[in-house]
């Protein structure tokens, strides 16, 4: 078998793989601006469904954009510290408190949220709030945050940089801004890609969280495949797209643009 059997076996391979993963999503995209699924695209386009859950499940996708960003913002906040401290300390130490932070990625998020729920669902108010649910998006998202802000500082010599600037008067803020924080910009690209995607996406453990009145968009998602018409529930799924691809593809640019 030559090289060029090899390459078409490859790209035949590649393309099954691609269209097994690509044509579900576009089936389901074209549900949700479909007069009738069933009757098929003769029945006409329209835009029917998509204003419909945008009239019934607003509040959804604003509530999940809300959480997303003020997930990110947190996981950001104590992310990027923790991972520098780490990269700081290296050895065992390091290692049993990176593996100790990813403990809840490795927990199922029912449990998680069952946790939550036996420790703080006492507290009436915070129970019934949507900073009950970033407190579980927080806790599952940031050990992305760390392990990738982690990896980037892991591989420079950003300790013999800090050093020098050290060495010339540069104080620890001054090394924390000039130096750290670029040096590790892809990882906080990355991470903050994986983060906010994942709190926008999170379905297990904000089931268990949420209220009637605190429903995400993967929450509601589900109540309209399951109370609703098929278009509904497709054309929700066409507004999710919407939402992420562009975020996507703007991470991507970024990352580029840095390498």
């Amino acid at each position: 078998m030559n090289k060029k059997q090899i390459f078409v076996i490859q790209l035949i391979f590649t393309l099954l793989v691609c269209s097994f993963l690509i044509i579900p999503v576009f089936l389901s995209v074209l549900a949700g601006i479909t007069q009738n699924f069933f009757v098929g695209i003769k029945s006409g386009f329209t835009l029917r469904w998509v204003f419909e859950v945008l009239d019934l499940y607003s509040g959804t996708i604003y509530l999940s954009l809300m959480i997303a960003i003020a997930c990110l913002i947190a996981t950001l906040v104590i992310g990027i510290p923790a991972a520098y401290v780490l990269a700081r300390i290296g050895g065992r130490i390091s290692r049993f408190i990176e593996e100790t932070i990813i403990l809840p990625v490795a927990v199922p998020g029912l449990a998680i949220a069952l946790a939550l729920i036996i420790i703080y669902g006492g507290f009436r108010d915070f129970r019934s709030s949507w900073y009950f649910i970033l407190v579980g998006h927080i806790l599952f998202t940031l050990p992305f945050m760390v392990r990738s802000v982690l990896a980037v500082l892991s591989s420079t010599n950003f300790k013999e940089l800090e050093e020098g600037a050290a060495s010339l008067g540069a104080s620890f803020w001054t090394r924390f801004f000039t130096i750290v924080l670029p040096n590790s910009k892809p990882g906080i690209l990355a991470g903050s890609l994986m983060v906010f995607t994942l709190s926008i996406g999170e379905f297990n453990l904000t089931w268990m969280l949420h209220t009637p009145v605190t429903k995400t968009l993967p929450v509601g998602l589900a109540d309209s495949y399951a109370s609703m018409r098929l278009e509904v529930a497709s054309a929700y799924t066409l507004i999710f797209f919407i939402m992420i691809i562009p975020l996507l593809l703007g991470m991507q640019i970024l990352s580029r643009e840095k390498n």
